[in-house]
């Protein structure tokens, strides 16, 4: 099974690559309160267009370059908030 994980764009830079800012919700160890725990991850745009702020899906796959081994499968659509 391939990972599959949610974030935000947060820099489009450089070609055909985006970075992807993936914040996970962990707990401490002792005391129990939910830490923001965050990672970059630079992901290849696989032919989407996409602007900084949006929210994607990103999916591992074999290495595509030294560090990129995600790719961007989805725009994730956010909903209004009424």
């Amino acid at each position: 099974m391939s990972k599959v994980l949610t974030g935000k764009i947060i820099s489009i830079k450089m070609q055909n690559t985006v970075i992807v800012e993936v914040i996970r919700r962990t707990p401490h160890k002792l005391y129990g309160k939910l830490l923001k725990r965050s990672k970059k991850i630079k992901a290849d745009t696989n032919g989407h267009e996409v602007t900084i702020g949006k929210s994607v899906k990103i999916v591992e796959t074999k290495p595509i370059s030294k560090d990129k081994h995600f790719k961007v499968q989805e725009i994730v659509t956010e909903r209004k908030k009424i």
